[in-house]
């Protein structure tokens, strides 16, 4: 199969989906990716440009005797969907209904005890929203940026309620001023820079 370049808004669950791979770690794993896997850590959290080698399909052949019945069972590996609820002081919102809707199937559930939603979601999702009292959050599933990235600091700051404006159209001041407010709730030096050691914590706290 030819290398596949990753797009904006794909994620390694839904790639190998399209390629017919019911477990991502066929491609995940396999030897001709282990840079990209080294550098991006995590396979749902890609950037566009880049490359994937997608192996070949295999064929898998079991001898079974005849005149039984046999079981055989498929490895499948389920998209997970984890958002936690905060309030305006950054504190979660435990046992608070809401209603999810992913890709247009809508669902009502409750926030549990940490403020956690939990969802197994379609591993070709690409967006939804969560609706809470009167407000209504959209979802952009794998649209996250690695964390090195501006874009992928940017939104972490936005999804934990910094104001760090948009992440594809750079405004340094709001920028810095986000990542000061960032780094003074979080006790770390407060110089507006998101280096490594914001950046880790920036991580941390976003839980991706």
């Amino acid at each position: 199969m030819p290398d596949h370049t990753v797009k904006q808004g794909e994620h390694l669950s839904g790639i190998a989906a399209k390629y017919g791979f019911r477990d991502y770690h066929t491609i995940w794993d396999h030897g001709n990716n282990a840079a990209l896997k080294a550098t991006r850590k995590n396979p749902n959290v890609l950037y566009p440009g880049d490359v994937l080698y997608v192996p070949e399909k295999q064929e898998k052949i079991v001898n079974r005797a005849t005149g039984a019945v046999h079981v055989f069972q498929v490895n499948r590996q389920p998209l997970e969907l984890r958002l936690v609820v905060k309030d305006c002081n950054r504190l979660p919102r435990p046992n608070v209904p809401c209603i999810l809707t992913v890709d247009g199937v809508t669902e009502t559930l409750t926030t549990d005890g940490d403020g956690l939603i939990h969802k197994f979601i379609p591993r070709t999702a690409q967006k939804g929203s969560v609706k809470i009292d009167d407000g209504e959050i959209p979802l952009k599933v794998g649209h996250l940026d690695p964390i090195d990235e501006y874009s992928g600091q940017a939104a972490r700051l936005n999804n934990l309620g910094y104001d760090a404006g948009d992440p594809d159209h750079p405004d340094d001041d709001r920028f810095e001023s986000a990542v000061e407010e960032f780094q003074c709730d979080s006790n770390l030096t407060v110089d507006g820079q998101c280096g490594p050691q914001t950046q880790a914590k920036l991580k941390d706290v976003h839980g991706c």
